[in-house]
């Protein structure tokens, strides 16, 4: 809400939602409980930002009255009702991006500049870690009862943490199959995954030619860690997300060498997501991420989970 006002500070900033809360005092033009009055308000764009299974429904209502759309990651639970929903956005001329925010955060950015530029050369392998206790990202909340760890809320790892699978498609390109193991080991309360290992086979590409990347997902560690190590021809690169640096192997000094540092500031990015998205708005343009990057994404979730229940087999990703 916050950044919609600094956004749009002239603009009329209502809220859908199901209960009433303590909060709605801050809300001056304050909300709506259900879909048909929101829908008479005429809205011009909207932020789809409750659990991922009710994503595609409001979309598609909201979608058909001609209203522009900012969908949270992920774009939904599963990819079902997922290409139609983009379909009619298309077919209305309908703004749809998801919220895949750490495409704008600038370290990352830098990363995936460097990588094009074949700094390191050639890409072979890809290594990816991501995780962090899950009672320690929203500490005043009871973890219990947040999306995160509820399966009807759409929680897990695989999709509470599909950031690194958008990252990944974008800088290296497209994934053509999957192996995977998901499943709880820590002690947390959760009736979802808190763990997954997953091994990603690239499409033929000039920067990822036959290259297979690794990636660890978590709920359970205390020290938390998001990062990227690609592993080049010629030298590596790794991208640190939390310390917000970019790092160079040389291979004179035999030490890492930091060649990009900005201090990270996460609601900037959201910022720039803001700006990119009014801008796809004003100009009729697509999106920085597309609902079909939302799909893909999804494509490799649902891929992961398949891998998983049939003992680890390779999943390969279809186009449809």
């Amino acid at each position: 809400m916050e950044v919609a006002r600094q956004m749009l500070p002239q603009a009329d900033l209502r809220v859908l939602r199901r209960h009433r809360a303590n909060e709605e005092s801050n809300l001056s033009n304050g909300c709506f409980y259900e879909v048909e009055a929101a829908l008479q308000f005429s809205p011009q764009i909207a932020v789809i930002a409750n659990p991922a299974p009710l994503h595609v429904e409001i979309s598609n209502r909201l979608a058909s009255a001609g209203c522009h759309l900012l969908i949270e990651k992920p774009i939904a639970e599963s990819t079902l009702g997922v290409e139609k929903l983009i379909r009619k956005a298309e077919d209305l001329k309908i703004v749809l991006q998801v919220g895949y925010n750490l495409r704008f955060l600038s370290c990352l950015q830098e990363f995936r500049r460097q990588i094009h530029m074949e700094l390191i050369g050639r890409v072979l392998s890809v290594h990816v870690e991501v995780g962090q206790f899950l009672p320690s990202w929203r500490p005043r909340e009871d973890y219990r009862k947040t999306v995160s760890a509820n399966a009807e809320l759409g929680g897990g790892v695989l999709l509470e943490l599909s950031h690194e699978i958008d990252y990944m498609r974008w800088i290296f390109g497209e994934i053509a199959w999957v192996n995977a193991w998901t499943g709880r080991v820590g002690e947390l309360q959760i009736n979802v995954e808190d763990s997954a290992k997953i091994i990603l086979g690239f499409k033929e590409s000039g920067i990822f030619s036959r290259g297979v990347a690794t990636m660890s997902m978590d709920f359970i560690r205390k020290d938390p860690v998001r990062n990227c190590l690609a592993v080049g021809s010629q030298s590596s690169l790794r991208w640190n997300g939390i310390g917000g640096t970019v790092e160079k192997y040389s291979t004179e000094s035999k030490s890492w060498v930091t060649i990009f540092k900005k201090e990270n500031a996460v609601q900037q990015t959201y910022v720039s997501e803001w700006k990119s998205f009014l801008d796809s708005v004003d100009s009729d343009q697509r999106p920085e991420v597309t609902g079909y990057d939302g799909l893909a994404v999804l494509k490799v979730v649902e891929a992961a989970k398949l891998s998983h229940q049939q003992n680890g087999r390779r999943i390969h990703i279809t186009k449809k």
